[in-house]
């Protein structure tokens, strides 16, 4: 049988990217499973481990392939610090970063399971660097946010922090308490009937009182400070359309720079991107039989990997190659996501095409 040698020159290079930072962490079988399963995401795009399996660009049966993917999930003890590594060692970015959090959740048969997700914010997209798998339905506690955010910063440095968003469950007294103790700049959005207090005066009223005369795509931020739960925050607004079209106010609440509140919060809908990607729109990842929460884990582990890889080829075309085409509203044709999965499973699965250039020159060993 014929193989694609350009498959053959991928799986090489990512191997020893692997291998480079994995090496002495973990074992080369499993090192070499993982690069074939990272590749068999970008071909058949679904997390479903017998197309996987079919995939795998190795002499081995799909049966064999299946069951060294199945060995792989059940008994590899992953290091998720050191995904949350190497993932930072991809990104071109070094820092400060806008850290966004978010939580999504996936139904796996009738097993419902949250996923909070801690990401970077870069080129249009939320890169996943640290996640914890909650085994219940309803928005995570405070705990479970803070053990998160004390991993990234024992893992890359509170300095590394320019800025944290999130959306409005993640707001509570002793949330907000931690963010202001610990001097972590954060800019995220209130509920417009939540009750706020003047510092001067005393008076409480609700958040959306002192912006209801702002007209669509009007903005205003205050320069005085409120009690928000009982901790001191700036608050700014903007009218702007939700995703149904109806316009409604948007309240961020931070302890700093209330001017760029409104600017950084936007960046909070980037995750959309990665989470559209896992959930629906590639890796579909609600079609797996896994049941078991750290096999679950494993797995999202995996896709994280690919994920990061797909959207880096695609930022890389963009700018090295072919800029993807501009709408006239001024948003791009397609994202930067789908133009890395396009031409690395072009690439990998068309034998006879001939890249233009190096789709994965930006894994290549340093």
């Amino acid at each position: 049988m014929m193989t694609n040698p350009t498959a053959r020159y991928e799986d090489s290079v990512l191997f020893c990217k692997l291998n480079t930072f994995f090496g002495g962490k973990m074992n080369l079988a499993r090192i070499k499973c993982l690069s074939f399963m990272i590749l068999a995401l970008c071909k058949v795009q679904t997390v479903g481990f017998y197309k996987l399996s079919t995939a795998f660009d190795s002499g081995a049966d799909s049966l064999s392939c299946m069951r060294r993917i199945q060995r792989f999930m059940s008994s590899y003890m992953s290091d998720l610090d050191l995904i949350a590594r190497f993932i930072m060692l991809l990104l071109p970015h070094t820092g400060p970063y806008t850290l966004t959090m978010d939580r999504t959740n996936w139904q796996f048969g009738t097993t419902d399971t949250n996923d909070l997700v801690l990401g970077i914010t870069y080129e249009g997209v939320a890169f996943p660097v640290l996640f914890r798998l909650l085994p219940k339905c309803g928005n995570s506690n405070t705990a479970e946010r803070i053990e998160i955010i004390n991993r990234f910063i024992k893992l890359f440095g509170k300095d590394s922090i320019e800025s944290l968003t999130a959306d409005r469950e993640f707001v509570g007294e002793a949330w907000l308490n931690y963010l202001n103790s610990e001097t972590i700049p954060y800019h995220i959005r209130i509920r417009e009937n939540f009750g706020v207090k003047d510092t001067r005066t005393g008076k409480l009223s609700k958040a959306f009182r002192m912006f209801n005369h702002l007209r669509l795509q009007q903005s205003l931020v205050l320069h005085r400070i409120y009690y928000l739960n009982n901790q001191l925050c700036y608050l700014s607004a903007a009218r702007l359309k939700n995703q149904d079209g109806k316009p409604e106010l948007q309240i961020p609440a931070s302890c700093n720079k209330p001017d760029k509140s409104l600017e950084t919060y936007k960046k909070r809908w980037q995750t959309e991107t990665c989470f559209r990607a896992m959930k629906t729109s590639v890796f579909n990842i609600e079609d797996t039989h896994l049941t078991h929460l750290d096999r679950i884990e494993r797995l999202f582990a995996v896709m994280i990997l690919a994920f990061t890889r797909e959207y880096l080829a695609g930022i890389y075309k963009h700018k090295m190659r072919k800029p993807v085409r501009m709408l006239k509203h001024g948003r791009k044709a397609k994202s930067l996501f789908k133009y890395g999965v396009e031409e690395i499973a072009k690439t990998l699965l068309n034998y006879w095409n001939k890249a233009k250039f190096d789709i994965f020159q930006f894994l290549k060993c340093t």
